[in-house]
């Protein structure tokens, strides 16, 4: 499958602007994260080892949803969790990122519940989903995607973002936010702020 003309160059210059903002907000280092959108029973997904911040047309692999063909070698290593993901939600594009501030909060185990108004509009709590091996494994295929049908965004303990969209914009949209959120955490535990009173002083309208 390779779509042409300027449909293509459209998509690649998607691709490139996502992957860029991803980088220059420190979501992913140089050359982590992949990102990818499904066009009806075809995937379009980041060549292993893509360098998010410079993508070109060279960097976008086509692989069928269900079954492998010639770009199968080329694609990421996470092609076959985002094939789940796809066939079990509405999900029409992917982002995963490497966040710090999430991956650093991840490591309690426990959901991450954002104390920012900003957060809690986009949403109430980010699950943290523990695996035995959290790239590219068969768990994660299985796991991941049964948490995507609920929530917009998962973390992956230790590894990173998953994000789910309409589009990359979507993706990269409650990607930042959930990072600016974590980050928040961490500086209001820095101060010496309760996170839990202030959930608590939150959900009782003493703000």
């Amino acid at each position: 499958m390779k779509m042409e003309g300027e449909s293509w160059e459209r998509l690649v210059e998607e691709f490139a602007g996502v992957g860029s903002i991803l980088f220059a907000a420190g979501l992913n280092n140089s050359h982590s994260g992949n990102l990818s959108v499904r066009v009806g029973d075809n995937v379009i997904i980041t060549r292993r080892g893509a360098m998010l911040a410079e993508i070109t047309s060279q960097d976008l692999i086509a692989v069928g949803l269900e079954h492998d063909d010639s770009g199968i070698a080329l694609a990421s290593t996470e092609v076959n969790v985002h094939r789940s993901i796809y066939e079990s939600t509405s999900a029409l594009a992917i982002v995963h990122t490497h966040p710090r501030s999430a991956i650093t909060l991840s490591l309690e185990g426990k959901d991450i519940v954002p104390v920012d108004v900003e957060g809690r509009y986009y949403f109430k709590r980010v699950p943290v989903l523990e695996v035995a091996q959290a790239i590219g494994s068969k768990e994660l295929e299985k796991e991941l995607p049964e948490l995507l049908k609920d929530f917009p965004i998962v973390i992956v303990k230790g590894h990173g973002a998953f994000a789910v969209g309409g589009n990359l914009e979507e993706g990269l949209q409650i990607s930042h936010a959930m990072e600016w959120s974590c980050d928040i955490i961490l500086r209001c535990r820095a101060l010496g702020l309760s996170v839990d009173e202030l959930l608590a002083k939150e959900e009782h309208g003493d703000w």
